[in-house]
């Protein structure tokens, strides 16, 4: 007796074989940083990874989350944005794009920084160390999600890939560290031309103003809360 294979269920089964093939091109081909950085919109955010602490991380380690959800989301659903606008929209000015690093991806990678302040200055990473930093972590990660407002490490972090050091520091400062009368007219220029202002104005003293409170105590403005007294001078204002 001959068996017969219906000619749509054949059709469904060669254009599934092609789609898996497809993909296993083009995922990879898709998630490699240099393919990112095709875009004229995109390569100066390239340019700066390249030169960043963060240089050997992928595009996608920090952009894409490990999930089927994220992996949905972030990679195929805006990536398939991003390629309609370019060719077919009006992209965005490089300085204006915004997107969203969530904590967990983060956290995949530095999870010991909610221990900074739970372990004696002796036992910090060097860099912590030399800057004096015993802020605790965990305390605003739990905090940024009871206020329940999208926060979390890129609150504080947020140029820390896509940024230049400051003062010779060999990572990026986070931003409520730095004052606008310390960089140069140009870049303030830029700055307050841009989405760059709203970020360098979200500072530790949105929060740490001296009369808000958490935990029944008022968050203090004072640098100590986070940082050793004696490294101060040299790597804070």
């Amino acid at each position: 007796m001959e068996c017969r294979i219906p000619k749509t269920v054949l059709i469904v089964i060669v254009v599934a074989v092609l789609g898996v093939v497809a993909a296993a091109v083009a995922i990879p081909l898709t998630s490699a940083p240099k393919f990112c950085a095709t875009c004229h919109t995109i390569k100066p955010s390239y340019d700066s990874w390249v030169n960043s602490s963060h240089k050997e991380v992928t595009c996608v380690a920090c952009h894409v989350r490990p999930t089927l959800e994220g992996f949905i989301q972030d990679k195929v659903i805006k990536g398939t944005h991003d390629v309609w606008v370019t060719f077919f929209g009006t992209p965005k000015n490089p300085e204006d794009l915004k997107v969203t690093v969530y904590s967990e991806v983060c956290l995949s990678c530095h999870r010991n920084m909610l221990r900074i302040s739970e372990i004696a200055e002796r036992d910090l990473p060097g860099p912590l160390k030399k800057a004096g930093l015993i802020m605790a972590h965990r305390k605003h990660m739990e905090a940024f999600q009871k206020r329940g407002k999208g926060e979390g490490c890129t609150t504080c972090h947020a140029t820390v890939v896509h940024a230049k050091p400051f003062k010779g520091y060999k990572i990026v400062i986070p931003r409520g560290h730095i004052r606008l009368d310390e960089i140069p007219k140009a870049e303030q220029a830029s700055i307050e031309a841009s989405m760059v202002k709203a970020h360098r104005e979200a500072d530790c003293f949105r929060c740490h103003d001296g009369k808000t409170e958490y935990d029944g105590k008022v968050l203090s403005r004072k640098c100590l809360t986070c940082h050793i007294d004696e490294k101060l001078e040299k790597y804070l204002f």
